[in-house]
């Protein structure tokens, strides 16, 4: 009987990152290109004139050696660009302005989160070089292809970050690019926007036996521009390859592409042979020298990032794992939590409780709102403040509004931007804590729904909430739940 090889997925990423500068990173030029016509924010430096002199953008440096510094990245203490040559069209000067031996950060490492465990994934370098022009493919009469040429983009600082191949499943891939993204918008130093083409990830995939004896050849998935399309790209190219291996075939080293509408990988070009980029250290300009002075305040200048805000509101706050993490994946949010606890603070509500009342509705009704109007937390907190949910979120918790008329009022603020107090007294939403007047509604109840009576005592649990749902409707919702829910126990077991 033939036996089954065993084979794990080896996935090692290339992410590039445009620096959030003001400036390109050789010239003058805006960055600010994404709507502006085509070739508008060029000159002679990123146009690849003859006889320009490109100048470094300090900016850029200290954004990526802090980029390199949140990585766990060891800094350079001399570092130095060189000319990367290679022939494609989007390369004004015919050949890229990058890094090669001697980056600005190396040897890092990050930690991810999958299915309740840490793991470490090394990090082997960040540099910065400058982003290309941008092709855009048509069809002409005929049906004749030809490339129109954008150089707005071109000379935009951009940074790569390359990890080890320590990964090891499509999910890692997917939560390292996640953790990698959040860090970088912490930090402030890129919009890391993935559909905008800010945030771009190349991925190196093999297989290999779990002994480690036999490997197939690197492939380089390109193409991918979302989260899920990196995980549905790499899941299929581990399939892919493992089949073919099966069948006998010889995987070649080559680049791939992802498409999206097949949910397929196709050939681009062969690597079976190494490109020779013909690096050389870039003439125009100087090696740059990092002192241990100048690493020091660029570490002081780095934010608290993620994974300690995490702890912290752990610690600080009590809240469990699950809330701390889903609260920190982005500064906005974290920022809008920890500014409700703070506009909240004069409340009687303890820290611990407080903190969780607000990570319940943060997570739940605000970021609901939040994905069905298909915003981001900066636009939503322009209409639903801090202030604004604060004052919401005490009121419930004073008993003058119950749950279900909150919700409805957080959706009122978020339509006129009134307060919760405007809107509760504008309506007359206050909660009605009279058991007269809520005894009177249970009666009601009971008297409406005879056959919801008789199930309740034949010990169907269902026709009692049946019945406090009667009674919330009668009241418009304004009952104390609790109350009716007492009150109609009460008034079942008289009868």
């Amino acid at each position: 009987m033939q036996k089954t090889i065993s084979f794990e997925t080896i996935i090692g990423l290339e992410v590039h990152a445009q620096l959030q500068t003001r400036s390109k990173m050789f010239c003058c030029c805006s960055t600010d290109y994404a709507s502006a016509p085509p070739n508008t924010h060029v000159c002679p430096v990123c146009l690849g004139m003859p006889g320009v002199l490109p100048v470094i953008n300090q900016q850029a440096i200290e954004y990526t050696a802090m980029t390199a510094l949140a990585l766990n990245c060891t800094i350079s203490e001399y570092t130095k660009f060189d000319r990367k040559n290679y022939p494609y069209p989007d390369l004004m000067k015919g050949y890229q302005i990058s890094q090669y031996d001697a980056p600005i950060g190396h040897d890092g490492w990050l930690n991810i989160e999958v299915d309740g465990e840490t793991k470490r994934v090394g990090i082997t370098r960040v540099h910065l070089e400058e982003d290309v022009a941008k092709l855009t493919h048509r069809n002409g009469p005929g049906n004749e292809a030809y490339s129109l040429v954008d150089v707005n983009r071109s000379g935009v600082p951009l940074m790569e970050i390359v990890g080890e191949p320590d990964l090891r499943s499509p999910e890692e891939a997917r939560q390292y690019l996640i953790k990698l993204r959040s860090i970088l918008r912490y930090l402030g130093v890129s919009t890391a926007n993935m559909e905008e083409g800010s945030f771009r990830c190349d991925a190196n995939i093999s297989i290999r036996t779990e002994d480690g004896d036999e490997s197939t050849a690197k492939v380089e998935v390109k193409n991918m521009n979302s989260f899920r399309a990196v995980y549905r790209a790499m899941k299929y190219e581990a399939q892919r390859q493992r089949r073919a291996v099966e069948r006998g075939e010889r995987l070649i080293q080559e680049t791939r592409g992802w498409v999206e509408e097949t949910g397929k990988t196709v050939s681009q070009r062969s690597k079976e042979y190494a490109h020779d980029y013909r690096y050389f250290p870039e003439p125009d300009l100087p090696p740059l020298t990092l002192s241990r002075e100048w690493v020091e305040k660029i570490k002081a200048k780095l934010p608290e990032l993620p994974e300690a805000k995490r702890d912290r509101f752990m610690t600080e706050y009590g809240l469990p794992l699950y809330d701390a993490t889903l609260l920190t994946n982005t500064k906005e949010m974290a920022d809008y939590f920890e500014g409700c606890m703070k506009t909240a603070e004069a409340s009687k509500l303890p820290a611990a409780e407080r903190a969780k009342l607000f990570s319940n509705w943060i997570l739940g009704e605000f970021s609901r709102i939040m994905n069905a109007e298909n915003i981001e937390v900066p636009d939503l907190a322009e209409k639903i403040s801090v202030e604004k949910l604060s004052g919401l979120l005490v009121l419930e918790s004073q008993g003058v509004i119950n749950t279900a008329t909150a919700k409805s009022v957080l959706a009122e603020i978020y339509k006129t931007g009134k307060s919760a107090k405007e809107i509760i007294d504008e309506k007359g939403l206050s909660q009605i804590t009279d058991s007269g007047e809520i005894e009177d509604a249970v009666s009601q109840a009971i008297t409406a729904n005879p056959q919801a009576v008789a199930d309740f005592k034949g010990g169907k649990d269902t026709a009692l909430k049946f019945l406090v749902g009667q009674v919330m409707r009668a009241t418009r919702g304004r009952a104390n739940p609790q109350q009716a829910n007492e009150l109609l126990v009460k008034k079942l077991k008289e009868e």
